[in-house]
């Protein structure tokens, strides 16, 4: 696999990893209401659900779909339940301004990493994207080398990707600065991750 083999892959992954679906906007939820630590640790969950169903690709991804078919589906519908309970507390929290607003703990960090990686490897899109992709990318075979080298890519375009994202909200997060603003927003971001989660359902 070439230098402009992988210079396409990376300009293709960049254009779904770029576009605003449910995951990109969750990142801008989560960043807006609880700070980029939030964001961040969502993104992380993501990208880890993303390498997931890349090494699955490697293993033959149509037989692992096939065994863990019902197990995929669960982790997407669990993960979706969870960004509509998020959405929905967001709608009914008290609005406290940001500088004033603590920090979430660890244990909450925790769970919205793992919601990212739930919703990612089962969401729907992934091993289609792959099943499309990969055999123009590396033929036949994908071997440890090219999974390698993929794994590379793509954690350049996410870094990119979340990056501007994360850097966005966080400075849109830095203007709230009365309760009411705040109200406003936290039900923005509240209707936001509900859809997300209701997108996640929709998808197949």
């Amino acid at each position: 696999m070439d230098a402009a083999t992988l210079a396409a892959f990376a300009a293709a992954y960049f254009v779904f990893a770029a576009s605003p679906g449910p995951d990109n906007m969750t990142i801008i939820a989560r960043t807006i209401s609880h700070g980029a630590a939030s964001g961040i640790a969502y993104a992380a969950g993501m990208t880890l659900g993303i390498l997931a169903v890349l090494t699955l690709a490697a293993c033959g991804l149509s037989l692992v779909a096939e065994e863990m078919g019902v197990a995929m589906v669960a982790l997407r519908y669990l993960g979706a339940a969870y960004l509509v309970w998020m959405g929905v507390k967001l709608w009914r929290a008290v609005p406290v301004v940001p500088d004033l607003q603590p920090a979430g703990g660890r244990q909450s960090l925790l769970a919205v990493f793992a919601t990212g990686i739930a919703l990612n490897l089962g969401n729907p899109k992934m091993p289609l994207f792959y099943m499309a992709l990969l055999p123009q990318v590396v033929g036949a075979a994908l071997t440890p080398a090219h999974l390698g080298a993929l794994t590379a890519v793509i954690l350049a375009v996410e870094a990119v990707v979340i990056g501007g994202y994360v850097l966005l909200a966080a400075r849109a997060r830095r203007l709230l600065r009365t309760p009411k603003a705040v109200r406003r927003v936290n039900r923005a971001a509240g209707t936001v991750m509900i859809g997300a989660g209701a997108a996640v359902v929709a998808a197949r």
